[in-house]
């Protein structure tokens, strides 16, 4: 239980707009469930940047389903339940499983072209994945999804998709817990907006850019999951963060991913000293789950004293037109991965935990639902599956439009009831004096990198903790409003995460901790949920 908040009042005669469907986020999770809402009433999507901007288009490897003859829902479940590490949700995973191969097949219909071999769709096999069920469209497997979405949404007369709109916050009454919409900011106009919804969808994404090295854009700053923690949400699995083993080695701090298809296509990782190492941690030696990988490398790299080891491509055959994109990002560098090995280093993807829901995609409350990476289904458990992410996000979208019955039952509330029930539930009273967005973001991500990262313990979790506290008390608000809000919803999420990892004492998955390197099944297979109060 974590209590900070500072209620200010929602601004009078504010520009309203009513919906019956709002979606927030135009990643797979939003678009899906938007082009999927439509079929029963008005859908606005509002999207923070553009539509181009989010993890989706930024997915190389593919998306897992069992669609192949020799393939079963039930041999992916054994494999996600696997990877979960004993916190997987069997309910969900086994809803995933079993829905997903007809929700892929809509993804065909909709106009995505995956790759084809002899007039077949070519799978390939990703780490922990017992068999190729990995669909892709060369390693742009996301992009060619969102393209594909986008332009159905595009085609539908009653979706209004709208970009560069911020939540800032959600309306409702927090005594009978129950969601009208939100409070957007429009960062061109400079203008709040508040959208009146039947339903509002939380599809925002994850909590990348809380690290100093990510994979993730820089819209990944949490903001979902901080305005739900907000509405009194529970947040869940948050100390389970995955960190992908094979980053591209550069000096931005949003790195290009070389994708799990690399080493299930036959890459191999060796050490600085010219050594494949994989052998010494785990036999199935670089399609080891990723949390295995990312601490082999670490391993690897601090006994050697160096930042990176090597991806070596070169014996793949075709590995330039199969990857075409990675190959791409590799010149870029002054790399050719066809004459020289590439080197990697981990860095954050993927926030296992999130919005805690049920297999409907319900919060708790009424009206207000979250799919994709901002929510916590259950279906990863301690560590995502690879390319289990796309998947969860439609399966779990269709779900909540599939009770399009019941949301279109509320009752849309009038202007003047808004400002009756609504209290401007902010978590944070800006200083006077103090640290700037921008300086704090840098300060937050490099304490999260350095001390609640890859690897983790006690002294160094309880100095993140300070150091958040010490942001959060002198964080001040310049001419920069997105910036602002952006920072108050990364250190809200961000305490959670250090504080979740503070009591897990224990390893598990995407949570290691050197003082505890040990799995407890006896006292740790359980969920720490996190509500604001």
């Amino acid at each position: 239980m974590i209590t900070t908040r500072y209620i200010g009042q929602l601004e009078k005669d504010l520009p309203l707009f009513y919906t019956d469907f709002l979606v927030i986020g135009s990643g797979i999770a939003g678009l899906f469930t938007a082009l999927k809402a439509s079929a029963y009433g008005q859908v606005v999507v509002l999207t923070k940047k553009t539509l181009k901007e989010s993890n989706t288009g930024l997915a190389q490897g593919g998306i897992a389903a069992a669609v192949h003859e020799e393939d079963s829902p039930f041999l992916h479940l054994e494999d996600t339940l696997e990877a979960g590490a004993g916190l997987c949700d069997p309910e969900a995973v086994d809803v995933m499983v079993r829905e997903g191969p007809d929700r892929v097949r809509e993804l065909i219909e909709a106009g995505t072209s995956f790759d084809m071999k002899d007039g077949n769709i070519s799978y390939t096999r990703e780490g922990a994945h017992g068999r190729a069920r990995v669909l892709h469209a060369a390693d742009a497997t996301g992009e060619a999804i969102r393209v594909a979405l986008v332009e159905s949404c595009a085609g539908k007369n009653n979706i209004i998709m709208k970009e560069h709109n911020f939540l800032i916050d959600l309306l409702g009454n927090n005594e009978r817990r129950d969601c009208y919409g939100a409070l957007v900011y429009d960062a061109v106009s400079g203008q709040k907006t508040v959208y009146i919804a039947r339903a509002t969808v939380i599809a925002t994404g994850g909590a990348g850019q809380l690290y100093y090295n990510t994979t993730n854009p820089d819209i990944a700053t949490a903001d979902g999951m901080a305005a739900c923690f907000r509405a009194g949400c529970e947040l869940a699995d948050l100390e389970f963060i995955q960190f992908h083993p094979t980053v591209l080695y550069t000096r931005d701090a949003q790195r290009p991913l070389i994708s799990e298809s690399v080493r299930g296509e036959g890459g191999q990782l060796f050490n600085t000293n010219g050594e494949r190492f994989m052998h010494k941690y785990h036999s199935s030696l670089e399609l080891a789950p990723r949390d295995v990988v990312s601490r082999a490398i670490l391993s690897e790299t601090t006994a050697a004293g160096s930042d990176f080891v090597y991806l070596d491509m070169i014996r793949i055959p075709g590995a330039k037109t199969r990857f075409p994109n990675i190959y791409r990002s590799c010149l870029q560098y002054g790399i050719d991965f066809e004459k020289e090995m590439v080197p990697v280093s981990p860095g954050q993807h993927y926030t296992m935990g999130g919005i805690k829901t049920n297999t409907w995609g319900e919060t708790g409350i009424s009206g207000l639902y979250a799919c994709g990476e901002a929510a916590c289904t259950g279906v990863h458990g301690a560590n995502r599956l690879a390319s289990n992410s796309l998947l969860e996000g439609i399966v779990f979208g269709q779900r909540i439009v599939d009770n399009a019955h019941e949301i279109l039952y509320r009752r849309q509330v009038k202007k003047e009831e808004i400002y009756q029930d609504y209290d401007y539930n902010w978590v944070h009273k800006p200083q006077e004096q103090g640290i700037t967005p921008a300086e704090a973001r840098q300060e937050l991500q490099r304490v999260m990198w350095d001390k609640v990262g890859i690897i983790r313990e006690e002294n160094g979790l309880k100095q993140a903790s300070q150091k958040i506290e010490q942001l959060s008390n002198n964080l001040i608000q310049d001419q920069k409003p997105l910036a602002y809000w952006e920072m108050v919803n990364m250190l809200t999420v961000a305490r959670i995460v250090v504080q979740a990892a503070l009591w897990r004492k224990e390893s598990r998955g995407g949570h290691f901790r050197s003082d505890y390197p040990q799995r407890d099944d006896i006292r740790w297979i359980k969920h720490m949920s996190f509500v604001n109060c």
